[in-house]
């Protein structure tokens, strides 16, 4: 990524260039992220292809003010870390469910070391999770205002990432790259197994510290302390106004649940 355009997704962001990636810095980045990136899966229904390249993730992400599910949200992220001097490295996580662990390649999550000693996970592409990364080398719990976190090994080197006790994803150690997400998210795109599949979804964190999400025409505003507030948006204008208003994201027509395409 060359620094134009870091500059732009910086800008998107709200945030300046840091003039040193500190942990601090990366701190910033993370929430700024969460509260401006939704985490969204609109490109499936709108028969977008999900490409898990440099320039479509950019292109995605910084020109064209959408947002993504894990693999393009945090790949994106990546690639801007880096352009700032971060080391940062890719990690595959499979995600527990009710039937146990997802598929391989489930999840991406960022392992991200910065110039003054940080060692940390950096993940804006989980939906509700923390707002802050997590210390890659802590056992015990991490406080955040998205609850309480704890990394606990799971064997052959991989963590299991916990919040307020209950296991969310269980991650790998090895890095991976880019391409090795590609069939995760072709999986998720298509499958009708897959959840993304079966529903809409547009989120984000509230500079406040809440949260706003569009599920189809449900639109559900919470606050820092966990109130939750839903109603239902009756016209398509209504539907229309959100995407654009509340996550910036503008729409000719409200996308309608494709359904998977094998199966």
């Amino acid at each position: 990524m060359n620094p134009t355009r870091s500059d732009t997704y910086l800008h998107r962001l709200g945030a300046e260039r840091p003039a040193r990636p500190t942990s601090d810095a990366l701190r910033l980045l993370h929430l700024r992220h969460l509260q401006t990136v939704p985490f969204e899966n609109l490109s499936i229904h709108l028969g977008e292809p999900v490409l898990l390249e440099e320039g479509a993730l950019l292109d995605k992400v910084v020109a064209r003010h959408r947002g993504g599910f894990c693999y393009e949200l945090n790949g994106a992220f990546g690639l801007l870390l880096a352009s700032l001097g971060y080391e940062v490295q890719l990690l595959a996580g499979r995600v527990h469910g009710d039937e146990g662990l997802g598929i391989p390649y489930d999840h991406l999550a960022l392992r991200v070391r910065t110039v003054d000693g940080g060692d940390l996970i950096a993940d804006v592409g989980f939906g509700a999770h923390s707002h802050g990364p997590l210390v890659f080398g802590e056992r015990g719990d991490q406080a955040d205002p998205g609850g309480t976190f704890r990394l606990v090994e799971a064997g052959d080197e991989d963590l299991d990432v916990l919040r307020d006790g209950k296991p969310q994803y269980r991650l790998e150690q090895r890095p991976r790259s880019l391409p090795d997400f590609r069939a995760g998210a072709w999986w998720h795109s298509t499958s009708p197994e897959s959840h993304f599949t079966q529903s809409l979804v547009c989120s984000r964190i509230t500079e406040g510290g809440g949260r706003i999400t569009l599920s189809g025409r449900t639109l559900t505003t919470t606050d820092a302390e966990g109130r939750k507030e839903a109603r239902e948006l009756g016209t398509d204008e209504e539907v229309l106004a959100v995407y654009r208003d509340g996550f910036g994201i503008g729409l000719s027509a409200v996308p309608t649940v494709r359904g998977g395409q094998f199966g």
